[in-house]
C-alpha cells in the first residue's frame, strides 16, 4: 500500500510540476510526471529531510523538497527534449 502512495504522489507532484512551467493540464506528459515526481520526490526530499535534521520522517520539508525536486528535474527532462528535436529537425543554434 506504500508503494501506490510513493507512486500517486509522485505523479502528482510531477504532473504539478509540468503545470507550475507552463503546460496545460491537458497537454501533461504523463511519463515525465511519474519519473520526475518519483525522481525530484527521491532526491529533493530525502536531501531537504536530512539538511532539515527530519531524518526520514514524513514532513512538511520532505513535501517541499520533493517538488522543488521534480521542477527540477522536469526542466532538465524539458531541456533535453528540446534539444534533440532541434537536433533532429536540423535547427542549430550558432550566433
Amino acid at each position: 500500500m506504500l508503494i501506490i502512495g510513493i507512486i500517486v504522489f509522485g505523479v502528482l507532484v510531477g504532473g504539478l510540476a509540468q503545470m507550475v512551467l507552463g503546460r496545460k493540464m491537458a497537454s501533461v506528459n504523463w511519463t515525465m510526471a511519474v519519473v520526475s515526481g518519483l525522481v525530484g520526490s527521491f532526491v529533493g526530499g530525502l536531501l531537504v529531510s536530512l539538511l532539515a535534521g527530519d531524518g526520514l520522517s514524513f514532513r512538511p520539508s520532505g513535501l517541499i523538497g520533493s517538488f522543488v525536486g521534480a521542477l527540477i528535474v522536469t526542466l532538465i527532462w524539458q531541456y533535453f527534449d528540446r534539444r534533440g528535436s532541434n537536433a533532429k529537425s536540423g535547427k542549430s543554434r550558432t550566433r
